[in-house]
């Protein structure tokens, strides 16, 4: 028999896997799939990380969220309404440009490691 389907109520959610400067929260994880969100304070600039073999893709519920990545010189902003796919392996920093917090909503699929923290991209962004 399948498990029944579950709600997780915000105030259940827990920490989750830090980088520097994210916060991360967890609704639920199962075999190759997590969610929950991250809130990056404003000014907030994350430590530079990876997410191992997983896919994340995220939908940004509100402010601004900035990512720099390997490979890319500059950035990308993302704003509410917004989806953003980061692949597997891809390092990269997230930050909070604007004047209020940024909340998004994470799913992640695979069965690596959670968060990899890194000194910083392997080559010139």
């Amino acid at each position: 028999m399948s498990e029944p389907v579950r709600v997780v109520k915000a105030d259940e959610l827990v920490a989750a896997d830090p980088t520097p400067g994210m916060a991360r929260s967890q609704a639920f994880g199962a075999p190759g799939l997590w969610a929950g969100q991250v809130e990056t304070a404003p000014g907030a600039v994350s430590g530079w990380h990876h997410h191992d073999s997983n896919e994340s893709s995220l939908y940004v519920v509100s402010g601004v969220l900035r990512l720099e990545f390997e490979g890319h010189d500059g950035y990308v902003d993302a704003e509410a309404g917004d989806f953003v796919h980061v692949p597997a392996f891809t390092v990269h920093r997230e930050s909070n440009p604007a004047g209020t917090p940024s909340v998004a909503v994470i799913a992640r699929a695979g069965d690596g490691v959670p968060t990899v923290n890194v000194e910083g991209p392997t080559s010139p962004r």
